[in-house]
């Protein structure tokens, strides 16, 4: 084969593999910020779970999508305190929020334990929910979170995962 050829024979493989990387971009940033509100989407940064950067952002929100360990949907995005959130949950590490913090998952969820952060299924006893468009809020302080129900069937908001470093209010959505 003379150097043409083999030049030409690579650019041909090369430009199938480059269209799916393209591709899987693509569908990764839809997925991302389908959690979002319309009025952020042009806003969030947008990052796939390698940290690479799909989209700049302006605010301080950071959008992710679908966890590749997660079958279904469960986009989300977060502002500051729910990153450094997410980054002791999922290091297994103490968290106590700096402040009030924001969470958008507006395309929903596949399902969670509302009473263990780390349960991986639905068992007879871990209370698992399946819940659709959502906000989620952290506080600095665990005792705010006294007054609200932990039933995610009352029909509002919730407290996910009391007792825990992780606990959380689970705000349903209707989008419009």
């Amino acid at each position: 084969m003379n150097t043409a050829t083999g030049i030409l024979t690579a650019l041909v493989l090369m430009i199938p593999a480059s269209q799916v990387v393209a591709d899987d971009s693509s569908q990764l940033l839809k997925d991302a910020l389908s959690a979002a509100p319309v009025s952020l989407r042009n806003q969030v940064t947008v990052m796939d779970w390698d940290n690479n950067v799909l989209q700049e952002g302006s605010s301080n929100y950071v959008c992710f999508p679908t966890p590749p360990t997660l079958q279904g949907t469960a986009p989300m995005c977060l502002d500051g305190p729910w990153q450094k959130w997410a980054a002791a949950w999922m290091s297994k590490q103490p968290f106590t929020s700096p402040g009030l913090g924001i969470s958008y998952m507006l395309a929903g969820d596949e399902g969670a334990s509302n009473i263990d952060p780390y349960a991986k299924g639905k068992t007879d006893d871990n209370d698992w929910i399946k819940e659709g468009p959502h906000l989620m809020v952290i506080v600095p302080d665990a005792k705010d979170l006294d007054s609200l129900p932990t039933d995610p069937h009352n029909g509002g908001p919730y407290v996910m995962w009391k007792g825990t470093d992780y606990a959380h209010i689970m705000v349903p959505v209707r989008l419009k």
